[in-house]
């Protein structure tokens, strides 16, 4: 009988279906279509470059064996990566011969063939040239992100890679902090800034429960392949909240390929997440590895000055005229996240509105005693600091010394300990607030804190005491 690339890959097919699960052969051989044959060299076609690199990964010892049972010691494969030829001017054909890899490239482009189209609901429907929905919020801009010692970095970052997507030293650009302090906002107004500079750029914001909710989605309706070349497209991605990927292995699989496409291909990733990569749980290596290629950049809980320029600007756009004392009263009781500070400042206006009265300071306390004082609140470092000093009958400006008296550093890492515990900080703005001290001394801080609490009565009772003056 003439080998055929039909026959040979089918009995390549015999051996692989005994060596893999049926779902793994459904998803990832049976899509593959054998092209041609030349002497010891099959060449067979794959849906995209996703795909192809999936195979290398996962089945090239596989595919080897196979091959090798049926052509011999000499046997190659070669592959032909199907890709849309708007985004590409080349394949790659890909060598396994019997010992190593070779790798050749050729220039010919062939026309991208699909299957079903992936829905995604991005996607504007009845245009060639595939154009996508940005879902960026307008609201979310540059114009208004008032900038202060918090967030200048960011900002800076921001603007940036709104000049020169893809070409600056910040991809990916990972902007992390606490709850309400701007992350969503300020990834908005890149995107909305990417936008206005370079209009032919596609740009994505999305979720990652979002993204993660589509992965599913594309895997129950057989178009996953689809899903991934749809977010291979993209020249601007920017995934908020990406610490939800924590202990979705399979969402990390992919997203982890989609993440080297992107960044191989030069455009930008941006990211959002309320920890610092050295913090995130559940999260592969090998993507937090690429999380740290580029800048990671922290938003800080407002000062004080800032809050005051948030609700100045605030009021001002509302039309509203607010007295200074109360403006600096809002600023300086609010202290958890600009999310709060907005929310108060909104209750107060209503409060004002609905009841005719006029904004006082006796307007302003009650707001905030009713809304934030009895609400349990994101405990801040300061606080700590103050509490766990007064504790030890130290001065904050000792406990934030170099000074390495026994009792003085135990003060020390028990106020590290509670910032670990009870704010949403990451161990370096840890340590940088508590005398500006390094992330590994934060770490080594609350291990010793609870091994002793383990050990010693007495340091379980200072952790006990501390714990009911900060209320927790």
């Amino acid at each position: 009988m003439i080998a055929t690339a039909e026959n040979v890959w089918n009995e390549c097919l015999s051996f692989i279906k005994d060596n893999v699960n049926n779902q793994a052969y459904k998803t990832w051989f049976s899509p593959i279509v054998p092209l041609k044959i030349s002497g010891d060299v099959l060449t067979i076609q794959v849906p995209s470059k996703f795909f192809y690199e999936w195979l290398e990964e996962h089945y090239v010892k596989l595919l080897k064996v196979a091959l090798v049972k049926q052509l011999g010691s000499k046997a190659k494969l070669l592959y032909d990566v199907r890709i849309d030829n708007s985004h590409s001017s080349k394949i790659n054909n890909i060598t396994i011969p019997s010992s190593g890899r070779s790798f050749t490239k050729g220039v010919k482009v062939n026309n991208y063939e699909g299957s079903k189209e992936f829905k995604n609901p991005f996607v504007v429907p009845g245009i060639q040239k595939i154009k996508v929905e940005s879902q960026l919020n307008k609201n979310y801009n540059f114009d208004n992100f008032i900038e202060g010692e918090c967030n200048r970095l960011v900002r800076s970052a921001g603007l940036a890679v709104s000049s020169r997507p893809g070409g600056t030293s910040f991809n990916p650009l990972l902007i992390y902090g606490g709850v309400g302090l701007g992350k969503t906002h300020v990834a908005h107004a890149i995107g909305l800034e990417i936008k206005e500079k370079h209009p032919e750029k596609t740009v994505l914001y999305i979720s990652s429960e979002k993204f993660t909710q589509q992965f599913i989605d594309s895997i129950k309706s057989n178009s996953r392949n689809d899903f991934i070349h749809f977010y291979q497209m993209i020249d601007v991605l920017i995934v908020d909240d990406v610490q939800f990927l924590s202990g979705k292995t399979a969402t990390q699989d992919v997203f982890f390929h989609i993440f080297n496409h992107l960044h191989q291909n030069g455009k930008q990733v941006i990211l959002t997440s309320d920890k610092a990569p050295v913090d995130m749980q559940d999260i592969e290596h090998r993507l937090l590895s690429r999380f740290k290629w580029g800048l990671s950049a922290e938003l800080l809980t407002p000062n004080f000055e800032t809050k005051v320029s948030i609700l100045n600007s605030k009021i001002q756009n509302d039309g509203v005229v607010m007295p200074e004392e109360v403006v600096n009263y809002l600023a300086k009781n609010v202290n958890s996240n600009i999310r709060e500070l907005e929310g108060t400042l909104i209750s107060m206006i209503a409060q004002s509105s609905f009841n005719r009265i006029e904004y006082s300071l006796e307007l302003a306390s009650s707001v905030v005693n009713k809304f934030v004082k009895n609400e349990k609140k994101e405990m801040s470092i300061d606080r700590i600091k103050e509490v766990v000093s007064e504790y030890f009958d130290l001065d904050v400006q000792v406990l934030q010394s170099k000074t390495r008296k026994r009792h003085v550093v135990q003060a020390r890492q028990m106020a590290m300990f509670f910032s670990k515990r009870l704010t949403p900080s990451s161990l370096a703005n840890i340590g940088a607030q508590i005398g500006k001290r390094d992330h590994a001394t934060v770490l080594h801080a609350c291990k010793t804190i609870n091994n002793l609490s383990e050990t010693d009565k007495k340091f379980k009772q200072y952790i006990t005491d501390i714990s009911n003056k900060l209320n927790c």
